[in-house]
């Protein structure tokens, strides 16, 4: 890269997240090679292990999507604030 080359505070409000994407879809195709740190290992092991060890705490596609589409549903705002769905 050069000097005249446009800097990502120049891009317009609608290229930005176009870029956000891009960089997303681009690190996904190689999820392999993105490090995480020991903690993040942890956090992801126990995510994965809790609808394992316990099913009922899940929910199903359809309860998910009820929920993210009631913002105004006391439960769905509830579980929001916690943000640990387990899907099955």
């Amino acid at each position: 890269m050069n000097q005249t080359d446009i800097s990502v505070f120049d891009l317009s409000p609608s290229e930005k997240p176009q870029l956000v994407e891009d960089l997303w879809d681009d690190l996904a195709a190689t999820p392999e090679a993105v490090p995480l740190h020991d903690w993040q290992k942890e956090e992801l092991a126990g995510r994965k292990r809790n609808p394992m060890m316990n099913p009922a705490s899940g929910l199903t596609w359809a309860e998910v999507k009820k929920r993210v589409r009631s913002p105004y549903d006391r439960g769905a705002s509830e579980s929001a604030k916690t943000l640990e769905i387990g899907v099955r």
